[in-house]
């Protein structure tokens, strides 16, 4: 890539970064320890019953991005993207109604959270990643990693913060109103002025690879998947939760929000060092050794008995998270190329959406069994050992397997 071409591409992957750094990882998921408990005093209800409406969402976004990816393969991402960076902040802002008027009951709120899914999925991680890889052969995993890695984690420091300052100065209800406003004026004139689909051939894998037929009858794309639901799934429990988390075991609010801030930087700086090294190696299992040290970073989250220990254990636990999401896409676009890697890829995360979903209310719903997260850190313990296992069956990589013909 050279010249006008390279050109876009840089242009393409700095307005994926900018939708990442707005997305709904940063807006949504990142914000829900700072809303959880306005929210659901607002509700009259449990911690428990918020994440379920997460969940909601979650399979909505599950349900939505095969098919959001199926038209990504076929006629380019950007008009889809586009949809998303209008749909996702109309839906934020109506966030702002929970509990009253016709959101006051149970129904209307679950479909705000399905509609919440489906926007999701228009202007999520595996449609941008679609976008960006077709314009980068060579430096792939680099370019993946500062889009997704610094993105998300910039974005999981300022969304949060921003949140912060809304709710202390002017309430939960008009904060979501903030968050929706930053995330149409950053994410739409991204959408609009920078991205562009990549032109035939520009990378050498562009119409090469598996479809997602060819590709779910591999057992790597098992193993990616298990890696990805188990891995990132207890990882997002435990960032969802880091700061009532270490809250209720004494630690002052600012500190927590640091070790949150730590997690996210941590992750941000290490995706794509990560995707270089994996440029470089072709080598996948290195994954393993960064699930051990976040084991390592949960136990001193856990025991922590002064300042130095979360933030330490958050660092750990952040540079997994970059690990993880440096990995799979890069992995997942080598082994099966790009011919439907939209479609692959949404199938991955679709499940990895359910998992993220699904964890926060599990943790939640320990908590009101047993008032404490311990439940939650022990089954995550156990997650990042299997994923440390499973890592190990990763095998090394260099281009991508060429199948049949289209399903």
């Amino acid at each position: 890539m050279s010249g006008p071409g390279e050109r876009r591409g840089v242009a393409t992957a700095f307005g994926a970064f900018l939708l990442t750094l707005v997305g709904p990882v940063p807006s949504l998921n990142a914000t829900l320890g700072l809303f959880l408990r306005p929210v659901s005093q607002t509700l009259h209800g449990s911690r428990a019953s918020v994440s379920v409406l997460l969940l909601m969402m979650a399979i909505a976004t599950a349900m939505c991005l095969p098919s959001a990816g199926r038209l990504t393969d076929r006629f380019g991402a950007r008009r889809v993207v586009l949809a998303g960076a209008v749909a996702l902040p109309a839906c934020v802002a109506v966030l702002s109604q929970l509990g009253q008027g016709a959101f006051a009951s149970a129904v209307p709120r679950l479909l705000l959270f399905a509609c919440l899914g489906i926007a999701s999925a228009l202007c999520g991680a595996p449609l941008l990643a679609r976008l960006t890889a077709g314009w980068f052969f060579q430096r792939r995993g680099l370019v993946l990693g500062l889009v997704a890695g610094a993105g998300n984690g910039i974005g999981c420091v300022i969304m949060p913060a921003l949140a912060d300052w809304a709710i202390g100065s002017v309430g939960w209800r008009e904060a979501y109103g903030v968050l929706a406003a930053a995330m149409l004026l950053v994410g739409l004139p991204a959408a609009v002025f920078l991205l562009r689909d990549p032109p035939s051939g520009e990378a050498p894998d562009l119409e090469a690879g598996l479809s997602r037929a060819e590709a779910m009858r591999t057992v790597d794309f098992w193993l990616i998947l298990l890696i990805l639901g188990l891995g990132a799934g207890s990882l997002a429990a435990i960032f969802t939760h880091v700061v009532p988390l270490l809250l209720d075991r004494g630690v002052g609010p600012g500190e927590a929000l640091a070790v949150a801030a730590t997690i996210a930087l941590a992750g941000s700086a290490w995706q794509p060092v990560m995707g270089a090294v994996l440029d470089r190696t072709g080598e996948p299992r290195w994954l393993s050794a960064c699930f051990l040290l976040a084991l390592l970073g949960l136990l001193l989250l856990w025991n922590a008995t002064g300042p130095l220990a979360p933030l330490c254990g958050g660092l750990l636990i952040g540079v997994a998270i970059g690990s993880d999401y440096a990995v799979v896409p890069l992995l997942a676009s080598r082994l099966f190329g790009l011919r439907s890697f939209g479609e692959i890829s949404a199938s991955l995360f679709g499940v990895n959406a359910i998992v993220l979903g699904l964890t926060p209310v599990l943790a939640d719903l320990g908590y009101g069994r047993t008032g404490s997260y311990r439940i939650t850190i022990w089954a995550a313990c156990a997650c990042l050992l299997a994923c440390a296992v499973l890592s190990l069956r990763l095998k090394p990589f260099k281009g991508c397997r060429t199948g049949g013909r289209r399903d």
